[in-house]
């Protein structure tokens, strides 16, 4: 799937991109927490031209109701996109271009985001800018209402795509009567009711600095930054900690099978993972990646029954994260028995000594090579925080890379039990005894000598 050419040129590159880190020299790299006024700050200083500043918001779906989807998603975007007290929306849009500094909002099912990009020489007036678009948002009227039809357009486009449908699809069997059923960033219906003062109304219970943290990334002095914070975000309202839920997520074996008249079929498996910061949740999602190429070797490579099959560990659900087997193909019956079968000799006979040795340079080499961005770094260490701690961002390759096989079989075997199978697409190409469920393990695994992460 991957050959050694490139993997050969990817280390290269690694290794190449290292050692530009090291002539740069004199910034030393380092990640710490302080806090400034209440607001909690995670700071890494790297020695990039750009900086990245993300304010996260935690709560995520838990903010909104079944009626509000959508309503925070909509909130950030005219936050960053309407102007503000002291600058209209042509204005900042115009500074923003000329000093080259871009602002993006995202919202998740756990937290959301407002960030900032700058080059470390417009690091003051982007700094302004960004703080200003927080604090005194105009919420212009007419802004709004080019962020409400997009949003409206974008939800109506989701539905009419198989992939996007099917994860919504699973998404909502899974979590049934819980917030993760609520989509963040809207549905049709709930989108066009949402009017100005509806949004005026969820900003003022939005940002708070107990429900918050901030991230930057970049080559900034700690002093400047403290005194930056102290003079503007320290200064947000108190907030309050949104709820912690914890959602049981698959609890027995379930078939959704929904008829569409389409040329591929779609078929999504969901089964239970463990949470990503705790001793499980790495390994397990190393364990995926290797299942993910026996994947790709047998469905699409040997058997042609798929273009991009995959499986992966979806942490994106932090209360109750999960692993994911997808395939679109024109053969689902064929599919589906091989998806299991493949899971079922992992379980059986574990992962070689071979491949786990070998995927720990693939992913340690690609792990490197994504986070080599400071807006990536950035996103990373605010995701680590909100599942639990951001350290796991500086832990990571030192517990990949002290991986043992049997700790891999042992989780995977753990995990890999119950799935949930929602299918998309031609009725009369499945039965439900299609959907088969992966063998209870016949051996004891060894047992793994596991601990959890240091909280710091």
């Amino acid at each position: 799937m991957r050959n050694t050419f490139n993997k050969y040129k990817l280390l290269l590159a690694v290794l190449s991109i290292s050692t530009m880190g090291l002539a740069q020299g004199s910034v030393p790299i380092s990640t710490k927490e302080f806090n400034i006024g209440g607001l909690t700050v995670i700071y890494k200083k790297v020695p990039k031209e750009v900086v990245t500043v993300s304010l996260f918001i935690r709560g995520g779906v838990e903010n909104i109701t079944d009626s509000t989807q959508g309503i925070e998603r909509m909130v950030l975007s005219l936050m960053l996109r309407g102007g503000t007290t002291t600058m209209n929306k042509d204005q900042f849009s115009t500074l923003s271009d000329r000093l080259g500094t871009r602002f993006s909002s995202n919202a998740s099912k756990d937290y959301s985001a407002l960030t900032m990009n700058c080059l470390t020489e417009n690091w003051d007036r982007s700094w302004t800018m960004f703080t200003d678009a927080i604090m005194n948002p105009a919420m212009d009227s007419g802004e709004f209402k080019v962020i409400k039809q997009q949003m409206i357009s974008t939800a109506k486009q989701q539905d009419a795509n198989p992939d996007s449908y099917l994860r919504k699809l699973a998404t909502e069997q899974i979590f049934h009567g819980t917030p993760y059923a609520r989509v963040q960033n809207g549905i049709p219906e709930t989108l066009d009711k949402l009017m100005l003062d509806d949004l005026k109304n969820y900003y003022g219970k939005l940002t708070g600095k107990k429900n918050s943290y901030l991230v930057v990334v970049g080559n900034v002095e700690e002093k400047d930054l403290m005194e930056k914070i102290k003079n503007s975000l320290a200064r947000l309202p108190e907030g309050k900690l949104p709820p912690k839920e914890v959602f049981a997520g698959v609890e027995k074996v379930n078939v959704n099978i929904n008829d569409r008249g389409i040329a591929t079929n779609y078929i999504l498996g969901t089964l239970n993972g463990p949470k990503y910061f705790s001793a499980e949740g790495p390994l397990f999602e190393f364990a995926m990646s290797i299942l993910y190429d026996r994947y790709f070797v047998e469905l699409r490579t040997k058997r042609s029954l798929s273009y991009a099959p995959s499986a992966f560990y979806n942490n994106n659900f932090i209360s109750s994260p999960v692993a994911q087997l997808y395939i679109s193909t024109i053969d689902p019956k064929q599919s589906l028995q091989v998806m299991t079968d493949i899971i079922n000799d992992i379980k059986r006979n574990g992962f070689t000594a071979k491949e786990v040795e070998d995927k720990k340079k693939e992913y340690l080499t690609t792990y490197y090579m994504k986070n080599e961005a400071s807006g990536i770094q950035a996103s990373t260490l605010g995701f680590c925080e909100a599942s639990g701690n951001w350290r796991i961002f500086e832990e990571l390759n030192k517990r990949i890379d002290e991986v043992k096989t049997n700790d891999l079989n042992k989780v995977f075997s753990k995990y890999m039990n119950i799935i949930d199978w929602t299918y998309l697409g031609k009725k009369d190409k499945v039965e439900e005894a299609d959907f088969k469920q992966p063998a209870r393990s016949a051996d004891k695994l060894p047992s793994s000598k596991l601990s959890d992460p240091k909280k710091g």
